[in-house]
């Protein structure tokens, strides 16, 4: 059974909970929530023990922080950790022009990308303004290859903004972590091959990997987390359930990576939902628990849009799973056998 602890995510020693709360539900993904909601499932989390709280400028178009916002101003401070980003400026637009697509009612915006170091001060303001807090611990550089979703067979570099990542807005989080402003730096992508390029190029403390490293994907095994160790680079886990179907299970409408899950997709999950039920285990809780086995992960942090959802994820996390499951997952060849395993009461 896991529970929740606290976990180095920086060189400075800046600790984050195993669980966190990511923030694109307080932002409208795909369906609106009400403020009253998101702001309780905020003071649920911290009354579960969460002290972790990502957040973005482009969720919702500055509707996360600003929920997020609110729901801190009762909350002590110093005991909670919050990371944002930087890399999408939000233009001011009239409403009707709004073209909602991801986000369901949505601030009066359009989001474009800009990596320059005058961005980055631009977009930290306005964030601290929406949070009103005077400051954010972790900052990421969010989405540098301009995509939310990559399809089968296609180039992960197809679209990079990675120089200007790179000559812009690194030498500004650079800076500002060196004066103590922010304590942590990291990029915040949907893929791993690009902070191949990340980890070597700068000194990051820390990388938010949307999914890519789950009870599904183990590819950065070989290639990204043995540079991460090596760099003393940590990793956050945002998409725990690949966007549903690690959540729901293989059902129909089931979604993998935002995208409806392909066939073979859902017979893997097919397989892993049914060694899951032999040993009397929700598919959730081995998903949600699953990427806290390697070292470097630092914490996951699921969504969540109520109270009852972001409970739902505490048990999910605290829910006994044996050993023997994961032997069974990897002898079957349904986890990679390099893959290291949450602890157990069994060891």
């Amino acid at each position: 059974m896991a529970e929740i602890e606290f976990r180095t995510v920086a060189k400075n020693g800046l600790e984050v909970t195993t669980i966190g709360l990511g923030g694109t539900g307080l932002g409208n993904m795909y369906r609106a929530v009400d403020t009253d909601a998101a702001v309780n499932t905020v003071h649920a989390a911290y009354d579960g023990g969460i002290r972790y709280f990502d957040t973005a400028p482009v969720y919702g178009f500055g509707v996360s922080e600003t929920r997020l916002g609110l729901a801190i101003q009762s909350l002590p401070r110093a005991d909670i950790v919050i990371s944002s980003k930087i890399g999408y400026d939000l233009v001011p637009i009239p409403p009707e022009e709004l073209k909602p697509a991801l986000w369901d009612q949505p601030g009066s915006f359009r989001a474009e990308f800009d990596y320059s170091r005058d961005a980055v001060m631009r977009s930290l303001e306005s964030t601290l303004k929406r949070l009103g807090t005077d400051y954010v611990d972790m900052v990421s550089i969010h989405d540098p290859d301009e995509a939310i979703h990559f399809g089968p067979g296609e180039d992960p570099y197809a679209r990079s903004r990675f120089r200007e990542a790179m000559d812009g807005a690194y030498p500004a989080l650079d800076e500002l972590r060196s004066q103590g402003v922010i304590k942590a730096v990291g990029v915040g992508i949907n893929q791993w091959q690009m902070l191949s390029d990340f980890v070597i190029a700068g000194e990051f403390d820390y990388f938010l990997l949307a999914g890519r490293y789950t009870l599904l994907e183990q590819e950065p095994l070989a290639t990204l987390l043995p540079l991460c160790e090596q760099r003393g680079t940590r990793i956050i886990i945002g998409g725990p359930y690949n966007s549903g179907i690690l959540a729901t299970g293989a059902v129909k409408g089931a979604t993998f990576n935002t995208r409806p899950a392909p066939e073979p997709v859902l017979e893997r999950v097919r397989r892993i939902e049914a060694i899951c039920a032999r040993h009397k285990v929700s598919l959730p809780a081995a998903a949600l628990q699953f990427p806290l086995g390697h070292p470097l992960v630092s914490s996951v942090i699921p969504g969540a849009r109520s109270a009852d959802e972001l409970e739902q994820n505490l048990a999910y996390l605290r829910e006994d799973i044996p050993s023997s499951m994961w032997t069974d997952l990897r002898d079957s060849g349904l986890i990679a056998q390099g893959a290291p395993f949450p602890m157990t009461d069994e060891g």
